[in-house]
């Protein structure tokens, strides 16, 4: 399976690289933007994600994620950001190399945007 939608609603993105073009190493070992079938350059962006839970409830730890954006998302995603994905897709993968298997989860995004400030908590007036 590939390409399995996500939806990360109850989770806090926090941007922890910025986003860059996606870069590989060509055959003379030459840095080279990744691009995708259509030739549109792809980007990354490392993300740590947190789950959202109510006041007084423990968090259970998060983990760091890096995501490939299909489109350039600008410049206004430095550090620290808050941030949803849109049209979240994660695949897994299996890559065995020298007798070693990694695997794990790639996860891509059609692109990102800034989260919605959260709502106010209501003053406790007694």
């Amino acid at each position: 399976m590939r390409d399995i939608p996500v939806n990360l609603g109850g989770y806090k993105l926090t941007v922890v690289e910025p986003p860059a073009p996606k870069m590989r190493e060509d055959a003379n070992g030459a840095q080279v933007p990744v691009t995708d079938k259509d030739g549109a350059t792809q980007f990354t962006i490392s993300l740590f994600a947190k789950l959202r839970v109510k006041p007084g409830e423990w968090a259970p730890k998060g983990e760091e994620i890096k995501v490939t954006l299909a489109t350039d998302p600008g410049p206004d995603f430095g550090e620290d950001a808050r941030v949803e994905l849109l049209d979240a897709r994660v695949s897994p993968y299996q890559i065995e190399s020298a007798g070693r298997v990694n695997a794990g989860l790639a996860w891509r995004a059609m692109g990102i945007k800034h989260a919605a400030a959260p709502a106010p908590r209501p003053s406790g007036d007694k």
